[in-house]
Formats: structure tokens, C-alpha cells, sequence
């Protein structure tokens, strides 16, 4: 594919003058690569215009090898031999201590376009951090993979906040980093960070129409399809249902021991979900729930990426799963007791509803206003027409 976007980060590179001199720490992970695949991590650091004294670890770690909700030590980069600041440990917001020695943080990760990705709850506290004690905020910014036109699902409500969920936005808000940067300052009352525009995003692009390479957001998102389910399926989560952790193919395929996958293959086949076709499977994952245990469900292949709607999908499959049986399967808490489906839709307003007989069409129209709100709150701070 011809190449059409350049990233922040290569922005950046190509000028050098806005962190010329300075001491940067830098937050990024795997996926802070420019398009020869070459890390920001190694080019910052040598380039001799600026001066990379520390790194910062969002969740899965500064390399991504760690597994979802697995804590970050503080520690030294081995390659680099920089210091790494956790922030998925024991703090998760950089503390005025490791700012001291720097006059600019720097954010360089791939979200991947749905609420509950904790990089974009990173993202905020980094921002307030540095308006704590004064430091230059700069994001290198990075295409929304699932384009930045479409918004889907319900908003987050007061007194459901979380690391799933630390802002009011729909589960796919189709902004970049950067633009989300700019919604967090302006609506918390935090300094404007600065943005380092990418050249040639366009609003439609999905993110195999960059030319930009691809690498896995975290362990469980391999792939762009797993991306463009993951604003639904991810709320399987929430539930004692497996979400294909532990498989080859995490958040394409769904299932439990209980499940008949050809009874729910065909109930969701039934309800002509634009965009998916569904696949009855068998599979047994090597770890999180059900590890080691044959589970029936389903494969959801995406077929038209653009009917998708894939928070519509996520309810849907929610309804699918519980009617095969109601009494296996059950909502999980955390350890404080809060409902992980509530965080993860950001209210309570979906099991309880659920829980009512309501369809999934049904719980699909009700976040149509939260939607539209947000569409007008998000129009002053695009900044990619």
C-alpha cells in the first residue's frame, strides 16, 4: 500500500526544534514505532538534538510483554538502560519526583479507539501531572485505527469512573490521542499540551488505509479485526462468559463449558447483525477464565467492517449468551465488589436493564443522546477535518 500518513513521531523527527535542548521522559510502548518500524525509544535517544534521560511503562510495560492487569515494576530498560517509571504499579500517575528531572513528558502510544483502553486513562493522568508541577506536555500523535468519524454507545455516568473509564465519552469516540489530549485539557481545565500533528490522516481512514505497519496494542489485540470488536466484545468481560483471552484469537471469539456454540450461532445469526457473520466453535484457553477447560461459542468474523457497529454487537452477544443459560452465567465483581460490566459500559444502566427483559435493540437506541452529546462537545478540539 502506498503510504499516505506520517505519524507525530516522525513529524517530530523530521524537525526537532519544539524539544531541541530539553531532558524528555517519554511514555510509549511497542507500538511507538515510525514507518521503518524502528522504536521512539531508540531514535529519541539518539537523537542529538534532545536529551531521553527516563521512560514511563503504561499497562503490559514499556516492551508489551506483560499480561492484562499484570502490575509494572519500576525498573532499568534493558536495552536502553534508561530508567522505567511504572505507571501501572504502585502509582499510576508520574509523580513530581521523576518529573523534576525533566522539562517535557512525551506520549507516543497506538490507542485503539474504545473507552476502556487504559492507555487513554494514562493519557489524562500523565496531562494533569504535568500541569501539577509545571512540565511541558507533548503528544506525538497516532491514527484512531477504527477511523475517527464513527461514535457508538452510551457515555460514562457520574460515579462510575475507573481505569476502564476515566472520562465521559462513548465506548468508540473516534478521536486520535491527541484530540482526546485536547478534549481532557479543555473540559478539566488543564493547560492546552502540545500536539504534534501526524500529516495526511484523513477522518474515514481505518488504520490499514495509513500505510502505517501494525503492532499489537497490547497481547489480547493482535489483530485489526480483534480491534474493530473490541468496543463490543470487550464487554463480555464483564461477565463469566470467556472473551478469548488465552487463545489465538482474544475478543474474535466468545464462548463458556455450558455453551451449545451451535444453538448461539444460530441466535445471533437470526438477529442479522450488519457487518459479522458467526462461526460455532469449540476452544480451550490456556489461561484467564475457563483456562484448560473446553468451552462452546462462537468466532465473530467481521465481514463489512463499515455496517459494523460493534457496541450494537457487544449487547447483542450479551443477551445471546445469557439466554443460553441464565444460571451459569452471572456478572463478575471486583475485589471492592463494583460490577466489571458497569465500569466497562459506564453504568449500570445495561445489567439492570438486562436483568428487566429489555432487547438488545432496545439497550442499543437508549445511548443514541449520549452520542449525540458527545459529538458536539468533541467539535471544537478535532483536529483533522
Amino acid at each position: 500500500m502506498t503510504r499516505s500518513v506520517r505519524s507525530g513521531l516522525e513529524v517530530l523527527l523530521a524537525d526537532g526544534s519544539l524539544l531541541a535542548g530539553k531532558r524528555i521522559g517519554l511514555v510509549t510502548n511497542p507500538t511507538g514505532v515510525d514507518g521503518r518500524l524502528r522504536s521512539a525509544v531508540d531514535l529519541l535517544r539518539s537523537n542529538g538534538r534532545m536529551q531521553l534521560v527516563a521512560l514511563f511503562a503504561p499497562e503490559h510495560g514499556i516492551r508489551g510483554e506483560a499480561q492484562a492487569g499484570a502490575l509494572i515494576a519500576d525498573t532499568v530498560d534493558q536495552r536502553s538502560g534508561l530508567p522505567v517509571h511504572s505507571l501501572y504499579g504502585a502509582t499510576r500517575k508520574p509523580t513530581p519526583a521523576a518529573l523534576a528531572e525533566l522539562d517535557a513528558i512525551v506520549f507516543d502510544i497506538q490507542d485503539v479507539g474504545a473507552r476502556f483502553a487504559t492507555y487513554i486513562s494514562t493519557l489524562a493522568l500523565v496531562l494533569e501531572a504535568a500541569a501539577d508541577v509545571g512540565t511541558l506536555a507533548v503528544v506525538l500523535d497516532r491514527p484512531n485505527p477504527l477511523n475517527g468519524v464513527d461514535v457508538e454507545g452510551g457515555s460514562l455516568a457520574e460515579g462510575f469512573a475507573s481505569f476502564v473509564g476515566m472520562y465521559a465519552a462513548p465506548i468508540r469516540h473516534g478521536l486520535t490521542m491527541g484530540e482526546l489530549a485536547r478534549l481532557f485539557a479543555v473540559e478539566r481545565g488543564l493547560p492546552r499540551p502540545t500536539i504534534v500533528a501526524m500529516e495526511g490522516w484523513k477522518r474515514e481512514l481505518w488504520f490499514d488505509e495509513t500505510g502505517l505497519p501494525w503492532v499489537q496494542p497490547s497481547p489480547n489485540l493482535p489483530t485489526l479485526d480483534a480491534v474493530t470488536l473490541y468496543p463490543g466484545t470487550c464487554l463480555v468481560e464483564g461477565t463469566s462468559v470467556s472473551e478469548g483471552r488465552g487463545t489465538t484469537r482474544p475478543f474474535e471469539l466468545v464462548g463458556a463449558p455450558w455453551i451449545d456454540p451451535f444453538a448461539l450461532a444460530e441466535d445471533l445469526g437470526a438477529r442479522r447483525i450488519p457487518g459479522v457473520r458467526f462461526r460455532p466453535v469449540y476452544f480451550t484457553p490456556t489461561f484467564s477464565k475457563h483456562a484448560g477447560v473446553s468451552c462452546g461459542g462462537v468466532q465473530v468474523h467481521v465481514v463489512d467492517r463499515l455496517a459494523l457497529r460493534p457496541v450494537a454487537l457487544g449487547l447483542h452477544l450479551l443477551v445471546a449468551l445469557r439466554s443460553q443459560d441464565p444460571r451459569s452465567f452471572s456478572w463478575r465483581q471486583n475485589s471492592d465488589g463494583r460490577y466489571v460490566i458497569d465500569l466497562l459500559y459506564g453504568t449500570d444502566r445495561l445489567r439492570r436493564s438486562m436483568e428487566e427483559g429489555l432487547s438488545a435493540s432496545d439497550l442499543a437506541a437508549a445511548s443514541a443522546a449520549d452520542v449525540a452529546d458527545f459529538e458536539r462537545r468533541r467539535a471544537d478540539v478535532l483536529l483533522y477535518r
